[in-house]
């Protein structure tokens, strides 16, 4: 069983002169999940090479056992910094993929043609679409017969209080939540910072950074289906 997880590349947060990139705990949880179940995993990103890890989803207060673990593994690490380009991966040849979250995506996959063409094909084909924390936004422009992937399916993804409480709400390009919304997709979710996770069909989405370990266990329970 093959999954291809797809990251951001880019490092800048808005105009806001600070660093971003992709939350590590949403790539290192769902790496884990799949590599212990035995799937081969495949990471790829706009630009190739080592993707931008958010500086703050490192910072000791939000310090995971899969981050600790990633911290160890000198192999992932290398395997992490030398992703395939994202215009050189064909979908037929994965099972599913995951996107994990972050605020980076929000300014370059939403719009890259490449990972829109991709999620368009993997989810005809009728393989599974993963998505955690603001990675959701990825489906923003996705369609599936001719309308929004979103609409009318059951989707989570970052929320607006989570935004506030970052204080990022007019930072980003969009707030997820309302975007899905927008987009007609039944918009649910949970307290701020719970682990929850929604499953509609072969689309999975996570709320948040606790959420990334739950899609990625959904994620295979569809595959093993």
């Amino acid at each position: 069983m093959k999954i291809l997880m797809v990251l951001t590349s880019h490092d800048k947060l808005g105009n806001t002169g600070k660093p971003t990139g992709f939350w590590l705990e949403e790539f290192a949880a769902p790496y884990y999940v799949f590599r212990d179940a035995g799937v081969e995993v495949t990471l790829a990103s706009p630009k190739g090479g080592q993707p931008p890890i958010d500086p703050k989803s490192d910072d000791p207060a939000n310090q995971t056992e899969a981050m600790t673990r990633f911290k160890e593994d000198a192999i992932t690490q290398a395997v992490l910094a030398n992703t395939t380009v994202l215009r050189d991966i064909k979908a037929a040849e994965f099972d599913a993929v995951f996107y994990p979250g972050g605020h980076g995506p929000m300014w370059d996959l939403v719009d890259d043609r490449n990972s829109i063409a991709l999620i368009e094909e993997f989810y005809n084909a009728g393989k599974p679409v993963a998505a955690v924390c603001h990675a959701p936004a990825v489906l923003q422009k996705v369609t599936y017969q001719g309308q929004p992937i979103v609409k009318g399916k059951r989707v989570t993804g970052f929320t607006n209080t989570e935004e506030e409480a970052v204080q990022l709400t007019d930072v980003v390009p969009f707030l997820v939540e309302d975007e899905l919304k927008r987009l007609g997709g039944l918009y649910e979710k949970k307290g701020d910072w719970a682990d929850f996770t929604v499953v509609d069909g072969r689309l999975i989405t996570g709320q948040n950074p606790s959420s990334s370990g739950s899609a990625a266990v959904e994620l295979l329970k569809i595959l093993h289906a």
